[in-house]
């Protein structure tokens, strides 16, 4: 009898030890672990504050998770006992969200100064949780937490204009955001694919403006999205009613989640200047027409001239701070083509009387007009960076997304802001091989880029530094028709991005965090969750160093194992074994694949060919400089022996509508007969071939004579992938320095996605031979 006893007891120890580790994300600020665990079991209670409500919504949240997992239903009981206690208490250096947890074998303690810290230390205990219910032991393992948030701002921003997502997928974003202590939901509920509110006073606004022809299955182009007057054609769509939308605000409030409503202004509002074409600078009844059309032919600007478009946006606006007690209101601002107010009679009139030197600057009036608005109502007015453009309102946030130069220009003004550059903050670009990834819109922000970001950007001082709230991603659903794809492109990265803002900059490390992450990923499986199993591309670099070329794999798996070839012939675990860089003394093609657990699991080998020639590893200078968003390999990209791939966001350096002039010094004098450039046109992503590319030798180094001009054979409006080599023959002759000019062409053709837009041109590898 004994030895059964001491048996049993032996394999209770056995089960808390096999489950004491811990897995929280975010990495809380201190965490102690100590032996044993407290077991939730029927004997279980809670403990309470049960006149405050708000606590009380805390503690109801906790019981009906764990039953849920457990089937265990604690029920509130002062007594004496194994109990989990929930408290209110004035503690030091926490603060708001911040909170205290101290789990014994017969006691669980969360204190916190206010209800939100006390939720946030519920979703501390609940990781430590099955994910699912099991019917195994349930137990927190005892430890010691002290928490509280690095930024006040920890969001993610949802787009459901150009594809809608139902009410109770909403919630379950909302849900996924506060297992990781976000707490802001950015709502993108108006663009000019769909007006996606509910507001009363102008019900054309969802009646016409929230539906339009079905596009489903097709690849997203804004060129061709169109809407029609009859809803018989207009199938797509929908919108949610007050109501809907305050249910969804009371169910985030209670995860600690504030929703920021965005409603889009002056520009991106085609939709809604479809269903009220007055407040437009060229009104066009296009709703009172019959058939199709297209809504990007509607005007995509509120007029700044016509006072009556000022009345309906406060109107508007009226009914969404109705809904929404959020302190800060969205109004957009962002990529206005102010093509239409320079033509309008109204906009240029209302220059004149307000003293405006030009169209940035009715931007700008427009922008602070709207904001004494939202001012006047108590309110916070937060843009896009581009409200920069003119002068900035005065009390205006700024959400810095063409990297993070428009943050840094309006903290060092002493504004609040926001830090959401594209890199790596916008989740609808890949994460993984996009061989093997859903369709995105292009980009590369992997999980490891995410978890490196830093929302503080080192041009600013420690003062300035106290402007940045935090940071957010954005989930822009062109190429994202259904909630499945969206939980997809969220997860894990959001987890990473919360870790970010969460934890202090100290504590963050990627081997670490990447440990942690396992179970989750468990989690996402057992609850049916939709997520990217991760990135399983091989990382080909070149390395300079004392004028040699050498080339480095990386993978951004701990655990991976790295195979490769250099004979261009397909890689197995049988190939070499990647140990450390190897160096490159003639042109070659590098084929690599991960391996995990002796199993490949690349769907196909990384690829890269290296030209060796004698512009290879040479200084390269730019007339104008090259986009900072595609930084590739670094100032000299154009000679690091890479040729670019079709993977636009990785090899290229690139131009927007501007020309791209490189000069390259070639040291001593070299004998050659060719230079060639390398250019790549991707239709979808408003990338296109130069018109034309001029080739120019110097044997001084100072002055230059034209060998060539090469006019690009392509169409523009050619849809597939195309790279092309623009190559100049010519005599052998002896030259110190070759400068080539690449022509931009300028605007985004007639029927492709970025139509009027600048065009983007990109440029890689400059060969002498």
């Amino acid at each position: 009898m004994k030895k059964t006893i001491l048996f049993v007891g032996l394999l209770f120890s056995m089960l808390l030890q096999a489950q004491q580790a811990v897995h929280i994300i975010p990495q809380p600020v201190s965490l102690e672990m100590k032996e044993g665990g407290f077991v939730i079991d029927n004997k279980t209670v809670v403990k309470s504050d049960k006149k405050d409500k708000e606590v009380a919504k805390v503690v109801h949240f906790f019981t009906e998770y764990v039953k849920r997992i457990s089937g265990f239903d604690l029920k509130e009981n002062p007594s004496k006992g194994k109990r989990i206690a929930f408290s209110i208490e004035k503690i030091k250096k926490i603060g708001n969200e911040g909170y205290l947890i101290t789990v014994n074998p017969n006691e669980i303690l969360v204190k916190a100064n206010t209800s939100k810290g006390l939720f946030y230390g519920v979703q501390s205990l609940l990781q430590t949780l099955p994910f699912i219910r099991t019917n195994d032991l349930v137990q927190i393992p005892c430890m010691n937490i002290k928490d509280y948030p690095r930024f006040q701002w920890r969001g993610l921003m949802l787009d459901v204009s150009r594809h809608f997502f139902a009410p109770e997928l909403v919630k379950e974003f909302i849900d996924l955001l506060a297992t990781y202590k976000m707490n802001v939901f950015h709502w993108h509920l108006v663009d000019g694919a769909g007006w996606r509110l509910e507001i009363k006073k102008y019900p054309k606004l969802t009646q016409q403006a929230a539906w339009r022809v079905d596009d489903w299955g097709k690849s997203w182009n804004w060129s061709e999205l169109e809407f029609n007057a009859d809803r018989s054609k207009s199938t797509y769509g929908g919108y949610y009613t007050q109501e809907q939308a305050k249910e969804i605000v009371a169910y985030a409030k209670a995860r600690n989640i504030t929703v920021v409503p965005e409603i889009e202004m002056p520009g991106h509002s085609e939709a809604a200047m479809a269903a009220y074409p007055e407040l437009s600078c060229n009104p066009k009844n296009h709703f009172g027409q019959s058939g199709n059309f297209f809504a990007s032919k509607v005007e995509s600007n509120y007029c700044a001239g016509n006072d009556q478009a000022f009345a309906f946006l406060e109107n508007v606006l009226t009914e969404v701070m109705a809904i929404f007690p959020s302190k800060y209101i969205h109004i957009g601002g962002d990529e206005v083509d102010k093509t239409s107010w320079k033509l309008c009679n109204k906009c240029q009139a209302r220059m004149k009387s307000e003293h405006l030197k030009d169209e940035k600057e009715l931007q700008s009036y427009f922008i602070r007009r709207m904001e004494k608005f939202l001012v006047s109502k108590k309110r916070k007015m937060i843009g896009w960076d581009e409200i920069l453009e003119g002068g900035l309102a005065p009390e205006a946030t700024v959400m810095s997304w063409r990297g993070e130069a428009g943050g840094i220009e309006a903290a060092k003004m002493g504004h609040e802001v926001i830090m959401t550059p594209g890199f790596p903050c916008y989740f609808d670009h890949y994460q993984g091989d996009p061989e093997t990834e859903p369709l995105a819109i292009g980009g590369f922000n992997t999980l490891k880029k995410v978890y490196n970001y830093e929302p503080v950007p080192i041009e600013l001082n420690a003062e300035e530094a106290k402007k940045v709230l935090g940071s957010q991603a954005n989930l822009w659903t062109e190429y994202i028709p259904t909630y499945e794809q969206a939980e997809y492109m969220i997860l894990p990265r959001m987890p990473a991005l919360a870790e970010v803002l969460w934890s202090t900059k100290e504590q963050r490390n990627w081997e670490n965090f990447n440990q942690r992450l396992q179970p989750h990923l468990v989690g996402f499986e057992q609850k049916g969750l939709h997520y990217s199993k991760g990135n399983y591309k091989v990382d080909i670099k070149p390395v300079v160093a004392n004028n040699v070329l050498s080339i480095a794999l990386e993978t951004e798996n701990s655990e991976g194992v790295i195979y490769y070839t250099t004979d261009g012939s397909m890689p197995s675990i049988g190939s070499i074994k990647y140990e450390k860089p190897f160096m490159v003394a003639t042109s070659m093609t590098v084929k690599a694949i991960m391996a995990l657990h002796n199993k490949v699991v690349s769907s196909k080998p990384e690829v890269q060919s290296f030209t060796f020639n004698k512009a290879t590893g040479k200084t390269v200078n730019y007339t104008n400089a090259n986009s900072r968003y595609y930084p590739a390999n670094g100032a000299n990209t154009l000679t690091d022996g890479f040729r670019g791939t079709k993977d636009i966001g990785k090899l290229w350096h690139a131009f927007n509508g501007g020309d791209m002039i490189a000069t390259i010094d070639l040291g001593a004098p070299v004998l050659a007969t060719s230079i060639s450039l390398g250019c790549i046109q991707n239709w979808g992503q408003w990338v296109f071939l130069p018109q034309w590319v001029k080739f120019e030798v110097s044997v001084d180094g100072v002055n230059f004579e034209e060998i060539k001009v090469v006019t690009n054979t392509i169409p523009a409006n050619l849809r597939d992938t195309q790279i092309k080599e623009f190559t100049a023959q010519f005599a052998e002759q002896k030259i110190k320095a070759v400068r080539v000019t690449a022509k931009n062409l300028g605007e985004c053709p007639p029927g492709s996605p970025g139509e009027k837009q600048a065009a983007w041109l990109f440029v890689d590898e400059i060969s002498v031979e």
